[in-house]
């Protein structure tokens, strides 16, 4: 018997709240219409809030997790988000290397929604040299694609969006989508680079409140819909669109951020939650 979905591998830490990180990227992936597999890369302690703690998973076991899984079936698309250590990204790199026609989507993942740091320098440079080459899209909020681009031996770098675009592009990735939930502006601004520059630029309406898990929302949506056999443009495209509603169905369950509804296509008028 044949798949009969898509195959989706996301390497991820865990979230209790089911707002952001693996459970965020399986009711995202599973909505657009793939089959998530999942590989721990951390597991955390937070609430709706923010990040109490993490405990990164040790290289061997996410090494053990992916290829079990690998060596079983075939894999579309990988996303891949917050990764808890060095040792983890170096892992999780060496087996990307041995996928190379299969789409990858990085969210890099370096703070949470209330600004708790979730990967030091060493991470983020490893991330610059192994990861980010590597990749066929990332996907990095503003405050992400200045630290990425950051030239940290000029005190005074302060490069624009466009400039930090590109530096991320000359690491070696094929796209780059920096997201403008962050900027100072009356509508989020959204605008995917390439090596000739500007690809798309989409405007969105700036919804009331914070959201827990958009990044790994979007993310994992670009993911699902290149597996689908979509373009990059054009997945991207359909991901912000998806997103944009699932954040606009939000729901509040604590005290802290709005969590996405990822399975707002699925629920009559009568039936929004709250």
């Amino acid at each position: 018997m044949s798949e009969s979905f898509p195959l989706v591998m996301s390497f991820a830490a865990t979230d209790p709240s089911g707002g952001a990180g693996l459970q965020a990227d399986i009711l995202t992936i599973s909505s657009i219409g793939c089959h998530p597999l999942t590989v721990v890369t951390a597991i955390t302690v937070q609430d709706t809030s923010g990040v109490e703690d993490v405990l990164p998973m040790e290289a061997e076991w996410v090494v053990d997790q992916a290829r079990a899984m690998l060596e079983d079936v075939r894999v579309a698309a990988f996303k891949i988000g917050m990764l808890g250590s060095v040792e983890n990204v170096v892992a999780i790199a060496e087996i990307l290397a041995d996928y190379p026609d299969a789409p990858f989507v990085l969210d890099t993942v370096l703070a949470s929604g209330r600004g708790d740091e979730l990967a030091d320098e060493d991470m983020l440079d490893a991330m610059c040299e192994l990861l980010i080459p590597q990749a066929t899209i990332v996907t990095p909020n503003s405050i992400e694609a200045r630290r990425l681009a950051l030239d940290e031996g000029n005190d005074e770098d302060d490069p624009s969006l466009e400039e930090c675009a590109r530096r991320i592009l000359a690491m070696g990735c094929e796209y780059v989508l920096i997201t403008g939930t962050h900027e100072q502006s009356s509508k989020v601004i959204n605008t995917l680079y390439n090596e000739q520059g500007v690809v798309r630029s989409d405007s969105w309406e700036r919804l009331p409140g914070s959201y827990h898990g958009s990044g790994c929302t979007l993310a994992s949506a670009i993911a699902a819909l290149l597996a689908q056999g979509l373009d990059v443009p054009e997945a991207v495209k359909e991901a912000q669109e998806y997103t944009w509603q699932t954040l606009k169905g939000g729901f509040r369950p604590g005290m802290g951020q709005f969590i996405p509804d990822r399975l707002f296509w699925a629920r009559g008028e009568d039936d929004e939650v709250s």
